[in-house]
C-alpha cells in the first residue's frame, strides 16, 4: 500500500500544468496550438518568453523534487516511487486527457530530491549536452540515461529501478524527436520551428 501511496502522491504533484497555467495566465496563448502542444519548457520557450520558459522549468522541477521530498518524509521506502508518479504525472496528466509533457524537468527534480549526486549528474549531463548541441531532446535524453548509471555507479542502486524507468519513458515520449534526429531535421534552440 505504501508504494501504491507514493505513486498517486507523486502523480497527483506531478499532474499539474504549471506551463499551461502560466501560458494562460499571463496571456501568452494557448500552449496546446503552439510548437509540439506539449506543456514543458520548451515548447513554452516558443511562445518567446524566456522567463515563463524559465518559470516553467522551475515549477515543474519543483514538483518532481517536492513528491520525493514529501515521501522521504511520509513514506521513505517508497520514496523513488513517488518521483516515477511524478514524471508519469507530468507526461500523462488525467486532466488533460493523459497528455503532457516530456519529463525532463520534473526528473531533475526527482534526481535531486533522491539524492543530490545524482540530480548534479543529470543536470551536468543535460547542461553539458545542451550546450554541444543546442538540441534539446537530445539533452533529455542523455541526461535521463545519465541517472540511473550514475546511481548504480555512485552506490544508489535502490533508485536505479526507478530511475531506469523514468528513463524508459522519457526516450519512448521522444520517439519522433529521435526520428527526427536520425533524418537530421530535430530543431535546436534559436532556431525557427
Amino acid at each position: 500500500m505504501e508504494s501504491l501511496y507514493a505513486l498517486l502522491l507523486g502523480y497527483l504533484l506531478g499532474s499539474v500544468p504549471f506551463g499551461l497555467i502560466l501560458t494562460n495566465l499571463l496571456g501568452e496563448g494557448n500552449l496546446r496550438s503552439i510548437g509540439s502542444g506539449n506543456i514543458g519548457a520548451t515548447n513554452v520557450l516558443r511562445t518567446g518568453n524566456k522567463g515563463l520558459a524559465a518559470a516553467t522549468l522551475l515549477l515543474d522541477a519543483g514538483k518532481g523534487f517536492l513528491a520525493v521530498w514529501l515521501a522521504w518524509r511520509l513514506l521513505p521506502m517508497a520514496a523513488p516511487l513517488a518521483g516515477l508518479g511524478a514524471v508519469l504525472g507530468h507526461c500523462l496528466p488525467i486532466w488533460l486527457r493523459f497528455k503532457g509533457g516530456k519529463g525532463v524537468a520534473t526528473t531533475l527534480g526527482v534526481a535531486l530530491g533522491l539524492t543530490w549526486p545524482v540530480g548534479l549528474a543529470y543536470a551536468a549531463t543535460w547542461l553539458v549536452m545542451l550546450a554541444l548541441s543546442r538540441i534539446s531532446s537530445l539533452s533529455g535524453m542523455a541526461a535521463a540515461v545519465a541517472a540511473p548509471l550514475a546511481a548504480f555507479g555512485l552506490g544508489y542502486r535502490a533508485l536505479v529501478p526507478a530511475l531506469a524507468a523514468i528513463a524508459l519513458i522519457i526516450i519512448w515520449l521522444h520517439r519522433e524527436n529521435i526520428q527526427r534526429l536520425r533524418a537530421g531535421t530535430e530543431p535546436k534552440l534559436g532556431n525557427k520551428g
